[in-house]
C-alpha cells in the first residue's frame, strides 16, 4: 500500500472480547475511552503498542494504568491534560507519549449529538492555537508529542469533509515541521458511515482511499485511522419477538420484547434501523431497504417497545408485511452501539450476544439474570 497505515478498531462500537480477540489476530490496534475499554483490549490480547488512548476527561488512575502497560499513545485533548499527564508520568516515574487532538473547524453534516470536528465542540484544540500548543509543550520531561490526531463525527457520509480535514492537518504539520517539531504520526480517525437505509447510502472504504491516499502518500509520518462502526455496524442484528398489536387513534402499534434500553439510537438519535421479519412470506422474501419496496399485503407500523417512555421505538411509520404475536423481527445494523449502549433501564436484564459463522454459532455473552441485577449491591 502506497501509504502506512495501522487499524485501531474503536473499542466503544462493541467491546465484547471475543470480537476484539477476531480482531486483535487480524494485526489490528485499538482506540479505548476508558480504562474499561483499555482492560478489554488486553484481555484480548491487543498489543500495547498499537493502542491509543482518547477521551476528554481520562482520570490519574487510567493515566497511570496506561503508562504502566506502555501503550502507544494518548490523544491529548487540551491544555490541561497535557500538563496533568506530563505531572502524572512524571509522579511514577515514566515518559508517556501524546498527539495532540486537533479540532479542525470542518462540519462533517451528521447528528448534533455525535459532531466533534467542529469548534463550539468539547474536543481538541482550535486549529488556530495549535501551533503556539505545540510550542509551549514542546520540551516537557515526561510527556513527548509526536504526534496529530483529528476525529470529525460519526457516522460521516460524505468524502468531502475528511479531505477538508486532511489537507488542514497535513498543511499544519508541514509547519510545525518547519519549526522543529518530529511529527511521528497522523490519526484520521474513523466515524465512516455505514449503510443504514439502503445499500448506496455510504460509501465504500475504497472511495475513501481513492480520496485521502494522494493526500498522504510519500509522507515521513505514520498513518493511523480509527473505525469502529464501519467494522461491527453490519455485522449485527438485533432479534426481538413481537408479543401484542394494537391501535392507538389512527395508528398501528407493533409491541415487541427489546425497548430502548436495548437499542437506544433510534430513541436518542433518532436513527433508522431496517426493521424486517426473521422468516418474511416467500413473498416478502427480499428485504429490500428502500422505501419503495412494494410490501405484499403490507401495513404502516410503529414498532416499540415494552418501556414505560413513549420515546420507546424502535422504527415509525414504517412498511412492515403483515407480523403476528410470536414473530420474530430483525433489526438491522445494530452492531455498533447497539449492546455497547445498553442499559438495565427499567431493571431489565440485557440480551444474549451469539457470534455466528457460517452455519454454526457461540453464544459470547449469556442473558443476564434477575440475580445479576442486583449482584453488586449491599443492605
Amino acid at each position: 500500500a502506497p501509504v502506512n497505515a495501522t487499524i485501531c478498531y474503536s473499542i466503544k462500537s462493541c467491546g465484547n472480547i471475543n470480537i476484539c480477540k477476531i480482531l486483535a489476530a487480524e494485526g489490528c490496534g485499538f482506540d479505548v475511552t476508558s480504562g474499561g475499554e483499555l482492560f478489554r483490549a488486553l484481555q484480548a490480547g491487543g498489543d500495547p503498542k498499537k493502542i491509543i488512548y482518547a477521551g476528554v476527561g481520562k482520570t490519574d488512575q487510567e493515566i497511570a494504568d496506561a503508562i504502566n502497560v506502555g501503550i502507544a499513545a494518548f490523544n491529548l485533548e487540551s491544555e490541561a491534560e497535557i500538563e496533568n499527564i506530563d505531572r502524572v508520568a512524571a509522579s511514577i516515574g515514566k515518559q508517556a507519549i501524546g498527539a495532540i487532538r486537533i479540532n479542525p473547524d470542518v462540519d462533517p453534516k451528521t447528528h448534533a449529538k455525535t459532531t466533534t470536528g467542529k469548534k463550539e465542540t468539547k474536543f481538541g484544540v482550535d486549529i488556530e492555537r495549535a501551533e503556539r500548543v505545540f510550542e509551549q509543550y514542546r520540551n516537557l520531561k515526561n510527556l513527548r508529542i509526536a504526534g496529530v490526531h483529528i476525529h470529525i463525527g460519526s457516522p460521516v457520509y460524505e468524502i468531502q469533509p475528511y479531505v477538508d480535514a486532511v489537507n488542514k492537518i497535513v498543511a499544519l504539520i508541514d509547519r510545525l515541521t518547519e519549526k522543529g517539531h518530529k511529527i511521528e504520526w497522523f490519526d484520521v480517525g474513523g466515524g465512516f458511515g455505514v449503510n443504514y437505509i439502503g445499500p448506496d447510502q455510504a460509501k465504500p472504504v475504497t472511495e475513501h482511499a481513492k480520496a485521502l491516499v494522494p493526500l498522504l502518500t510519500g509522507k515521513p509520518y505514520h498513518i493511523a485511522f480509527e473505525p469502529g462502526r464501519y467494522i461491527a455496524g453490519n455485522a449485527g442484528i438485533l432479534l426481538t419477538r413481537v408479543l401484542y398489536r394494537k391501535r392507538g387513534g389512527s395508528k398501528q402499534f407493533v409491541i415487541v420484547d427489546a425497548g430502548m434500553n436495548d437499542l437506544i439510537r433510534p430513541t436518542l438519535y433518532e436513527s433508522y434501523h431496517h426493521v424486517w421479519p426473521a422468516k418474511p412470506q416467500a413473498a416478502n422474501l427480499n428485504a429490500d431497504r428502500r422505501k419503495d419496496f412494494v410490501i405484499q399485503g403490507g401495513e404502516t407500523v410503529d414498532v416499540v417497545g415494552p418501556i414505560c417512555e413513549s420515546g420507546d421505538y424502535l422504527a415509525q411509520g414504517r412498511d412492515l408485511p403483515p407480523v403476528q404475536r410470536g414473530d420474530l423481527l430483525a433489526v438491522f445494523t445494530a452492531g455498533a452501539y447497539g449492546f455497547a449502549m445498553s442499559s438495565n433501564y427499567n431493571n431489565r436484564p440485557r440480551v444474549p450476544e451469539v457470534l455466528v459463522d457460517g452455519s454454526s454459532y457461540k453464544v459470547i455473552r449469556k442473558r443476564e439474570t434477575l440475580e445479576d441485577l442486583v449482584a453488586l449491591e449491599r443492605l
